[in-house]
């Protein structure tokens, strides 16, 4: 994002609550090589190329867009397990990018993840306790002279399970069961931000409202801010204060709920929304879906100037020879990236009459 972007974002940003990360033009290229013996890199998949916001305590900021534009590199990038090529990602002001890894380590007590498979992020030759209570081999200062396994059975009960099944083993859970131990894990240091890696996914509809419900309740408990990546926009728009959107590993449109959900002005946001399920059958033929053409390009390849210009039906010259930037538009209240930012009409259920 250049500096003028930035000012935009700083500026549309109400917010007076302390920024606990601060991303800035954030990188990640994976250089592609040729060779054998030999190797010489021919080329780069640009993952993540550019991308900026701020992150204030006690907010949620999802992150959406399709499989492949992203999202899990940049949530790794935020954690320090992908070094990023450039950028700057501070977290509670300090610098993350370019620590050694002891100093990574010492840092990532203020911020954890929560991965998306409950049944593959959970060792299953360690018990319950074991598990959450393993970042205190880590970090055992955590601890501050408390009783190791008491403070276990507090995190096992603060996540909605019975404390006495601290011996158990994770596949004794279910797949819900599961990801509320996943979740008292990432708890035990109380770090300050949680990045929320496709958290409900993998489990049934029903199971994913209590999870969700339980990552609000732990947000107003322990004064958590949450990045929150999903590919369910419905999910997101439950949780979020803010939302970002990506395409091809760039920030496409950022704003709060209602401004994404009622007013898109990106034409890739609006497709995503057209593409979203309506369950009130008074909708139907009301709602027009918009129906991408051709295939997402690769991202070791992407085209000049708007990356989502090669299945935009707003495409001109310029989108072909000028970057859009990620800023406020004359037409938007709202960030996008798009020469010809609009709002779409949205159709809600209350705006059509009863047949």
């Amino acid at each position: 994002m250049s500096t003028d972007a930035t000012q935009a974002h700083d500026s549309t940003t109400t917010d007076s609550r302390e920024t606990v990360l601060e991303v800035r033009d954030v990188k990640k290229h994976f250089p592609l090589t040729q060779g054998i013996v030999f190797q010489r890199t021919v080329g780069h998949v640009k993952a993540v190329d550019g991308v900026s916001f701020d992150l204030r305590k006690g907010e949620t900021l999802g992150i959406v867009g399709e499989s492949g534009c992203g999202k899990t590199t940049l949530g790794r990038l935020l954690m320090g397990l992908e070094t990023a090529t450039d950028g700057s990602i501070k977290l509670l002001g300090q610098e993350m990018v370019g620590l050694n890894p002891g100093e990574l380590r010492r840092m990532r007590r203020d911020i954890q993840i929560v991965l998306q498979d409950p049944y593959s992020s959970l060792d299953p030759r360690m018990t319950v306790g074991d598990i959450v209570g393993e970042p205190f081999d880590i970090h055992p200062d955590a601890l501050k002279g408390r009783d190791r396994r008491k403070v276990v059975q507090e995190l096992i009960e603060v996540v909605g399970l019975n404390p006495d099944h601290i011996n158990r083993f994770p596949h004794q859970f279910s797949g819900g069961q599961r990801q509320r131990i996943g979740i008292a894990r990432s708890l035990s240091l109380r770090p300050k931000v949680l990045v929320c890696d496709e958290p409900v996914s993998a489990l049934d509809v029903s199971v994913q409202a209590q999870v969700v419900n339980l990552f609000e309740q732990l947000q107003d408990e322990f004064g958590l801010s949450y990045v929150f990546i999903a590919h369910d926009l419905s999910v997101v728009r439950h949780i979020s204060d803010r939302v970002m959107v990506m395409y091809l590993g760039k920030a496409v449109e950022l704003g709060n709920e209602q401004q994404i959900y009622s007013g898109p002005t990106h034409p890739y946001t609006q497709a995503l929304l057209s593409a979203v399920p309506v369950p009130d059958p008074r909708l139907k033929g009301h709602r027009d879906q918009i129906v991408l053409q051709g295939d997402v390009p690769s991202p070791a390849n992407p085209p000049s100037g708007c990356r989502f210009r090669t299945r935009c039906w707003k495409a001109e010259d310029i989108c072909a020879s000028e970057e859009p930037l990620l800023q406020i538009r004359e037409s938007s209240d709202h960030l996008s990236a798009c020469h010809f930012a609009a709002a779409r009409d949205v159709i809600h259920a209350s705006e059509v009459e009863d047949s």
